[in-house]
């Protein structure tokens, strides 16, 4: 499975697109957890003890899995993941 990562998460991990071990049936979560088992860097900018900080917003397919199962949320075949730090503008 494959995360797009944005922002100042691309640059802790080296990459905008990065390949993790997660396979259709795994949750968000799991993704997650590989994602940062891989980039050990982006633990305390993903994670507040051990909780996802509110601030990151983390999608599949498009939309936030906050407004769907959270990081419960299966994965299916072709999803798309995406982790964004939070946004602001001027």
């Amino acid at each position: 499975m494959e995360w797009k990562l944005f922002a100042d998460l691309a640059e802790i991990a080296g990459g905008k697109q990065v390949e993790v071990d997660a396979e259709p049936g795994d949750t968000v979560g799991e993704a997650l957890s590989a994602l940062v088992a891989d980039h050990p860097d982006l633990e305390d900018r993903v994670y507040d003890d051990g909780d996802l900080r509110e601030h990151i917003n983390v999608l599949r397919n498009g939309e936030n899995v906050s407004d769907k199962r959270g990081l419960d949320t299966e994965l299916e075949a072709g999803d798309e993941l995406a982790l964004f730090p939070p946004v602001s503008g001027g």
